[in-house]
């Protein structure tokens, strides 16, 4: 993966290369941001640009024998642990467990990856997926050996947030005092769970979120759409390329959200206790995972939130998405007001926190479609 890869990032870029160029590479960098703004595409490049042999004034060579097998995935002293669950074939599973389906999964991916796209890749998507204490003790013995090839031994952790609590300690010690040479790259969604004591320990990087030209003109470029069906899909994605890839790949799931959303605020606003009960079992025997729930509840609360943006303005411009949203929006926002919203949003906050620890999605379900059908006439 090289710099000139990346759609946009252009000052992030800049300033993880002078960090090269000016000898100044920090052992540990924690890479945060939504997803699908190409956070382990930026953590990638950057190990390439340091591990190069030929290195260019603003990237990698792309050719020589580091960067061959970079773009492979793999490089002898490049190192992933990410998230996973145990399943049928493997049932006590490690990262390493995984490596050959992760490097698969990244590249077919364009190196724009989704925590939901990696669960479903490996059949996971109804399983709680951490990064466990052997992939710590596995860390620790990588970077007491040598670098086989390059300088640097780069780890990258995707997600560390899913660091299971009582494996995070064994790393603290060598994030603070690690080997000669070594690389770490933290990639993180949520700051806000990761442990103090590993923050403290790295340098942050943030990154910024796409516009949709720079969405636009990459599916243009690469994925040869027409520019009118590439302005739809950056405006739905906002932002967000994997959700563009996503849209593009199944055009179908993108319509899963709307329609399940506007038939069950119908459902709750009537009332209708018998009508809702055989949506939530429709829904339920439907393919539907855990992960694909979540993206469903999150997508009710975006709604809820372009409610009451639309009660506040006329510029619907302003709003990422389709047209069919927008008119049903229009129509459905008088019942989402100032006395009523926050605790909306509270009750679809959660039930996402529900589904989130491996409740009975049904139970989650009707009971917060329960408390809509109050809320609703507030």
């Amino acid at each position: 993966m090289q710099f000139k890869d990346i759609i946009g990032q252009l000052s992030t870029k800049e300033k993880l290369i002078n960090t090269v160029k000016d000898n100044r590479v920090s052992h540990a960098h924690l890479v945060l941001g939504p997803e699908g703004f190409g956070k382990l595409a930026l953590a990638l490049a950057y190990a390439q640009y340091i591990s190069c042999t030929d290195k260019k004034a603003d990237d990698s060579c792309g050719v020589c024998s580091s960067c061959i097998k970079y773009n492979k995935l793999i490089h002898p002293d490049l190192h992933f642990f990410f998230p996973y669950a145990s399943t049928k074939k493997i049932p006590k599973p490690t990262s390493k467990s995984f490596a050959a389906e992760w490097r698969d999964f990244v590249i077919k991916s364009n190196y724009y990856v989704s925590l939901e796209g990696w669960f479903e890749f490996i059949g996971i998507e109804n399983k709680q997926a951490i990064i466990n204490a052997q992939d710590c003790n596995d860390i620790i013995k990588t970077l007491n050996l040598k670098a086989f090839e390059s300088d640097y031994k780069v780890i990258i952790i995707y997600m560390v947030e899913k660091l299971y609590h009582a494996a995070a300690p064994k790393l603290l010690k060598i994030l603070e005092e690690p080997p000669d040479k070594t690389l770490f790259i933290l990639i993180s969604e949520n700051q806000d769970q990761i442990l103090n004591t590993i923050l403290s320990r790295t340098q942050l990087v943030k990154i910024v979120k796409h516009n949709d030209n720079e969405i636009v003109n990459n599916l243009i470029k690469i994925h040869g759409l027409e520019s009118h069906n590439a302005s739809k899909i950056a405006k739905i994605a906002n932002g967000n390329y994997s959700e563009a890839l996503r849209i593009i790949d199944n055009i179908e799931d993108s319509d899963f959200n709307f329609e399940n959303f506007r038939k069950w605020m119908r459902l709750c606003y009537k009332k209708d206790f018998a009508g809702t009960i055989s949506f939530i079992e429709e829904l339920s025997k439907s393919s539907v995972g855990r992960e694909k729930l979540k993206r469903f509840i999150i997508y009710a609360l975006k709604s809820i939130h372009f409610c009451l943006f639309i009660n506040n303005t006329d510029n619907e411009d302003l709003l990422k998405l389709t047209q069919d949203e927008i008119l049903f929006l229009k129509g459905f926002s008088p019942f989402i007001n100032s006395k009523n919203i926050f605790q909306v949003a509270e009750e679809l906050n959660t039930a996402l926190f529900h589904i989130e620890r491996n409740l009975n999605s049904k139970i989650v379900l009707m009971d917060v479609s329960i408390n809509l059908m109050r809320l609703l006439k507030v």
